[in-house]
């Protein structure tokens, strides 16, 4: 397999991976922040899943107030700066702006929020303490942004937070499995690092299983469950397990974790799946020097995963997208992957994701291609979270009660992908602040915040 320093420069790595859009200078940050109306009960700020008072901070960045309004986003969303990179703001704020009704543009919320709050950053603001210590533990299983979120608000009420996170680095797929170009791992680590100046104990390498999640309960006045997802599903076809067929996560993982002239990356890359982090993938192979970049998906474009400004953000990128093919086969050459047998298909509704697909007889073809990476989602992690008794599981997602995120075991709580099956930075965020009111509710005594699902 060759490296992406066999085909371009350290210098012009470097610049494929460029932080995307770049910053807000000044002058365009006032002049943005100039545009907004300023809203009473802003639409924006209800599309926001952590409702993050935008009308507030932008009006404080219109009046040079920066440090204000990255308290402002903060308070709301500890994670702000990463949601300002990687959120689907096009859909969420930037979506509901009535802006976009008055000059079919919406005020670019993302990218005032990230201006904001790399202003505190850069100078190294700490906007909050710990309450006054209450003499109760908290234990978090995972660092993601569900678990940082709740273990932040807890120290914020003054509750001892332990996080346990099973790899060697923590924040989760903030911090290792988001496009280079989105979020680095030095950025998200400086959001961690928010969260350890509150006192919250982070443990690395510390992989808890289901018996140890029972022996938390007891040592523990309640226990968050913030674990994400599994490996990805794999494609079910002849030949997925041989050399130079990836995962999606794998894939992206090496970016962050080595130079960028050591990834591996193929000269044509076939990437099947058509979600967000198939696109993740596709763009970060270009960028890597791949000749040639193929989605292949076996429904159409109109049933699409991705979100439509991800796509065209492949397509400039000079991505190929192959629609209505479903996998047969891999292909080997010389004992490795060279291309994979894709059969065309037909669907009753093409808009739809769930109508079943219809292999077309005798449409059988081929893709070439050295590299195939999988990206058809993650996997639930079921030993996981069945062997927890009492806890109940729906479709492999943790059951919790919304307004609480409390599950069916008493004094367990659950927040982030375990309970979607995948979703946003900002959507975690927002799991982690209901579950630790509840839990803050549950401990001073003032309600039963642990009340069970269902």
């Amino acid at each position: 397999m060759a490296r992406a320093g066999d085909r371009l420069s350290e210098a012009q790595l470097r610049a494929s991976f460029v932080e995307a859009p770049p910053p807000l200078t000044l002058d365009e940050a006032l002049g943005e922040a100039a545009c907004c109306l300023y809203c009473f009960d802003a639409p924006c700020m209800r599309a926001c899943p952590t409702h993050v008072d935008v009308p507030k901070f932008i009006r404080q960045i219109c009046h040079g107030n920066q440090i204000g309004a990255a308290r402002t986003i903060l308070e709301a969303n500890i994670l702000g700066g990463s949601c300002a990179r990687a959120c689907p703001t096009e859909v969420l704020c930037e979506g509901a702006c009535v802006a976009n009704a008055l000059v079919k543009t919406p005020i670019p919320i993302g990218r005032l929020q990230r201006y904001a709050c790399d202003a505190a950053r850069e100078k190294g603001v700490r906007f909050f303490r710990p309450g006054p210590p209450t003499g109760k533990k908290v234990a978090l299983i995972g660092s993601g942004p569900a678990g940082l979120s709740c273990a932040h608000e807890l120290r914020k009420k003054g509750h001892d937070a332990v996080v346990y996170e099973a790899r060697e680095v923590p924040g989760g797929l903030n911090t290792l499995g988001v496009a280079l170009y989105k979020i680095t791992p030095e950025f998200a680590l400086t959001e961690v690092e928010l969260v350890k100046q509150m006192g919250v104990d982070i443990r690395m390498n510390h992989h808890v299983s289901a018996a140890e999640i029972q022996a938390l309960l007891t040592q523990y006045d309640a226990v968050f469950l913030g674990v994400g997802l599994g490996y990805t599903y794999p494609l079910g076809i002849a030949g997925e397990d041989l050399p130079g067929v990836w995962e999606a996560l794998e894939f992206i993982f090496q970016t962050h974790t080595k130079p960028l002239d050591q990834c591996d990356v193929g000269r044509t890359v076939l990437v099947i799946g058509a979600g967000n982090t198939a696109i993740d993938v596709a763009t970060t192979a270009a960028r890597l020097g791949a000749e040639h970049v193929v989605i292949a998906y076996r429904r159409g474009k109109q049933a699409m995963p991705a979100f439509a400004y991800e796509y065209e953000l492949a397509r400039k990128d000079g991505v190929r997208f192959e629609w209505f093919a479903q996998p047969v086969r891999a292909i080997a050459e010389n004992g490795a992957v060279a291309g994979v047998e894709f059969v065309r298909t037909e669907s009753e509704d093409p808009e739809s994701r769930q109508a079943p697909v219809i292999p077309v007889p005798g449409s059988e073809f081929v893709i070439r291609a050295d590299m195939i990476v999988k990206a058809l989602g993650q996997e639930q992690l079921f030993d996981l979270l069945r062997s927890v008794p009492g806890i109940e599981v729906d479709r492999g997602m943790v059951v919790v009660d919304p307004a609480t995120g409390a599950t069916s075991v008493p004094g367990l709580y659950a927040g982030g992908d375990c309970i979607r099956n995948g979703g946003e930075i900002v959507d975690a965020v927002e799991d982690g602040k209901i579950a630790a009111r509840a839990i803050d509710k549950a401990l001073s005594g003032s309600g039963s915040g642990d009340v069970a699902h269902g």
